[in-house]
């Protein structure tokens, strides 16, 4: 009697319109990866190589990400290149997004995306007022969010919470001034205690603690 045949594997399933798309950016000149993170598509590129990523994901038929939703920066300064620009974008007519990545620190600029996508100014202002992440093409860059005067870059971990000015109206001079920060004393020392641990007795625990002898 002849031995049965193993069963045959069943075929693999065919790949998710989610997964063509990543495949189909991956092959883009300029993209290093691509993975899912929480179901959204994150994809990582080249610093470089930006302004032509973006195009392609904006022109190309099968991405067609005519909208940048807004540009973030992030900060983790044990890394040699401690920014991340975060790019947002979003395809209206196929109804899919994508996150694209670059990385970058202070000293090496990011290609502006602003001929690209014009609105994208106004995200590389904020991302250099808050980060000091510079865009290289960006015609208009200045702060936008801090005032006038304001030193450093607020969103960067190193920045002390407090800042290096601070801004008052003075009476006697009849204009804004800007001085170093002063702590008042008595904002200086906390209690961390909530007011019923804090608190050693209660009204009425006086009569409690009556010696009934007297």
């Amino acid at each position: 009697m002849a031995e049965d045949s193993a069963p045959e594997a069943p075929p693999p399933p065919p790949p998710t319109p989610a997964e063509l798309l990543a495949q189909a950016i991956a092959a883009v000149p300029g993209v290093t990866g691509t993975h899912y993170e929480r179901d959204e598509l994150v994809v990582l590129a080249e610093r470089d190589a930006l302004v032509a990523v973006m195009t392609a994901l904006r022109d190309d038929t099968r991405f067609a990400f005519e909208q940048v939703m807004d540009i973030a920066g992030v900060d983790w300064p044990s890394r040699a290149e401690r920014f991340e620009v975060v790019y947002n974008l979003l395809s209206v007519s196929l109804n899919h997004r994508a996150r694209v990545v670059v990385s970058t620190d202070a000293e090496h600029p990011v290609p502006s995306v602003h001929t690209v996508w014009p609105v994208a100014t106004w995200w590389e202002r904020e991302a250099w007022d808050l980060y000091g992440i510079v865009f290289s093409g960006q015609p208009d860059l200045r702060r936008i969010l801090t005032d006038y005067g304001f030193e450093g870059h607020p969103l960067r971990k190193d920045f002390p919470l407090t800042g290096y000015v601070e801004v008052r109206f003075d009476e006697e001079r009849k204009q804004v001034v800007y001085e170093p920060v002063r702590l008042v004393q008595d904002f200086r020392n906390f209690d961390f205690l909530s007011p019923w641990e804090a608190m050693t007795s209660l009204p009425g625990d006086e009569k409690a603690r009556r010696d009934p002898s007297k």
